[in-house]
C-alpha cells in the first residue's frame, strides 16, 4: 500500500486541470510581441536596404531583444554596415544613414558670417551624412577645414 501527502495530491490536481484547460481553451489570440523586420536575401556592407528585400514577421520568441528593427518603414533608404542574412532581424545599430558627400568628390564650401558669404570649391577628406561634421579641403588655398553637410551636398564652414 503506498500513501502520498495531502500536498502531493493538490499538485497533481492543479498540473491535470492546467493540462485540461490548455487543451481545450483556444491558444492565445494575440502573444503582444510586435513585429520585427528580416531580409529575404542576402544584404552585403554598403548595399541600401529597399521594400523588396525585407518582409515583416511576427515574433514569436519572448526572450528576443536588442535594437532590431521593427518595421520596414523604420529602416528602408538606410545603408548595411555588415552582411544581413536572410530570416535574421537587422540590428538598427548595423546600419547608417546614406552618404550625402564621398571623400573626393568635388563639392562647394560655404561660409557664412552676418550678411556675408564666401563660396569656395572644395573636396571633402571623408564621407559624410547630412548634418554630419566632416573635415575638406579648401581647393583653391589646400587649407583644411571642418564643417556640417547640408542635404544639397555642401558643406557649411565653421568659424574657428
Amino acid at each position: 500500500m503506498m500513501f502520498c501527502r495531502a500536498g502531493h495530491i493538490s499538485g497533481w490536481v492543479a498540473a491535470a486541470t492546467i493540462a485540461v484547460a490548455g487543451m481545450f481553451l483556444p491558444a492565445k489570440v494575440d502573444a503582444g510581441m510586435g513585429y520585427a523586420v528580416v531580409p529575404t536575401t542576402i544584404i552585403y556592407p554598403g548595399d541600401t536596404l529597399s521594400a523588396s528585400q525585407l518582409q515583416e514577421v511576427e515574433i514569436t520568441n519572448p526572450n528576443l531583444a536588442g535594437d532590431f528593427a521593427k518595421s520596414i518603414s523604420q529602416v528602408e533608404g538606410l545603408v548595411s554596415k555588415r552582411t544581413l542574412l536572410p530570416g535574421r532581424t537587422i540590428s538598427v545599430s548595423g546600419l547608417r544613414e546614406a552618404y550625402t558627400v564621398t571623400r573626393g568628390s568635388s563639392i562647394r564650401l560655404v561660409f557664412s558670417l552676418g550678411a556675408m558669404t564666401i563660396s569656395a570649391a572644395g573636396t571633402p577628406l571623408e564621407d559624410g551624412a547630412t548634418g554630419q561634421l566632416i573635415r575638406a579641403r579648401n581647393m583653391d588655398s589646400g587649407v583644411i577645414v571642418s564643417g556640417t553637410v547640408l542635404a544639397d551636398g555642401t558643406i557649411h564652414v565653421r568659424a574657428k
